[in-house]
């Protein structure tokens, strides 16, 4: 072959070898795209089982919802498109409809509970928080569910209401708050905390024609009432 052709011949061999390759991996996607595989059941499985399950395939999944199922647990698919053993091309979708759980459920048992385990356990069941009533009651403590409407294991549609009495506690004593101006602040002070009652702050300040160390005002003022839960506010002369 005459050297000046070389080039021209590599450079038709390249060109062929191209539209060949190009050729090639047309034809392949063609092949592909039309190749038929068998839906696979997906009943009773998860959303990911699922997917797990078309992805062996080269099937694509879409969920279309979720309906109630006395006999599926909720989450598990019910309900898919096409049916199983159906031949259907690559790449397509199936669609998928997944349970709800059971339109009734039993009421869970919330007396005794904080409030937010009784409403996670409410949620959790498929069921919504009611109206809410607070009591004084020694029986609880405070923050802790003392009574339900409906009643524990009463079945019951999905997504009712539960009503919920809620404890405050037991009810505490009330006082009236004592005069403890021009009295000596050291004294009173171990008094209150004798009595239980809590001193939040003590603010000194200058009173003029005070001797230093005695309460010239107070929160909250005589004759308030108050509990011993409350905080008290003194102001002291320096």
């Amino acid at each position: 072959m005459p050297k000046q052709l070389l080039p021209t011949f590599v450079a038709y061999a390249l060109a062929f070898f191209l539209v060949f390759f190009l050729v090639a991996v047309i034809f392949s996607r063609v092949i592909l795209r039309g190749e038929a595989v068998t839906v696979p059941d997906l009943s009773g499985k998860t959303i990911v089982q699922a997917r797990a399950e078309l992805d062996k395939k080269d099937l694509h999944l879409a969920q279309r919802g979720s309906d109630f199922n006395d006999d599926t647990p909720r989450g598990q698919i019910i309900f898919q498109d096409p049916a199983p053993n159906s031949r259907i091309r690559v790449t397509k979708v199936v669609q998928v409809v997944t349970s709800a759980g059971s339109r009734n459920v039993a009421v869970p048992d919330l007396p005794g509970k904080s409030l937010e385990n009784a409403l996670t356990l409410l949620k959790d069941t498929g069921l919504t928080r009611g109206k809410m009533t607070q009591i004084h009651t020694p029986r609880y403590p405070a923050g802790r569910i003392t009574a339900q409407e409906p009643a524990p294991g009463e079945v019951v549609e999905r997504s009712s209401p539960v009503g919920l009495l809620l404890s405050q506690g037991d009810r505490e004593d009330r006082y009236l708050m004592p005069d403890l101006i021009d009295r000596r602040a050291d004294r009173i002070v171990a008094w209150l905390s004798e009595m239980d009652f809590k001193v939040a702050d003590i603010h000194y300040v200058y009173y003029p024609g005070q001797s230093s160390g005695v309460i010239v005002n107070q929160f909250p003022p005589s004759g308030y009432v108050v509990q011993k839960r409350g905080l008290i506010t003194l102001e002291v002369s320096r």
